[in-house]
């Protein structure tokens, strides 16, 4: 039996945005308990709240084999963990490539439900975000979408991206391919170039 295409893609960003998790574990010395809750996390909280709001079952109670994914990257993490002073960086980049995948899976899952592209945004920017949130909470840190980082804006990029190429009756796969490469190069242009948005004054 081969595996969906797009399982795989869901699965990625499980396991990336676990890594995210694990890694902000690292820099908060915890033990490998506090490694998988903070793996699961990033994971999964943004796509339970996303099928919480879609009055639809969660998708890892379905399938439990995210958890276990998520699970897995953070004890990989726990035993392989990088340098120190390279954490942040690794964490940063694991974000953004989670980032880009959630926020297209999100929007998908949303737009086949709703067929309505503005529920589809939204939801598919909640996929993307909220599972940061709640790890950079517990980790007592500022979460990355309330900093000027430009964090949210590559979220709405790819997950508009996405909802064009679907109205244009792009395959699914290269409307999915299309918007996180989309999100992925404005999050990355961000890191590289220290793009922020402007604060009040």
């Amino acid at each position: 039996m081969t595996i969906p295409t797009i399982l795989i893609f869901d699965l990625l960003g499980v396991f990336v945005f676990a890594l995210s998790g694990a890694l902000a574990a690292a820099r908060k010395d915890m033990d490998i308990f506090g490694y998988v809750v903070l793996a699961l996390l990033p994971a999964i909280g943004g796509g339970t709240v996303r099928d919480l709001i879609l009055n639809t079952s969660v998708f890892w109670i379905d399938q439990s084999i995210y958890v276990v994914v998520a699970a897995i990257a953070g004890v990989l993490v726990f035993f392989f963990s990088v340098r120190v002073g390279q954490r942040y960086n690794v964490l940063k980049w694991a974000d953004a490539l989670g980032l880009s995948l959630f926020c297209v899976m999100g929007a998908s899952k949303a737009y086949a439900m709703t067929s309505d592209p503005v529920i589809a945004v939204t939801l598919g920017v909640v996929t993307a975000v909220v599972g940061g949130i709640l790890r950079d909470v517990v980790c007592n840190e500022i979460p990355l979408i309330l900093k000027r980082e430009i964090y949210a804006i590559a979220a709405i990029t790819g997950s508009t991206v996405y909802c064009i190429a679907s109205a244009l009756a792009l395959p699914e796969l290269w409307s999915l391919f299309i918007g996180g490469v989309c999100a992925f190069t404005v999050r990355a242009l961000a890191i590289i170039y220290h793009w922020s948005l402007p604060t009040g004054r």
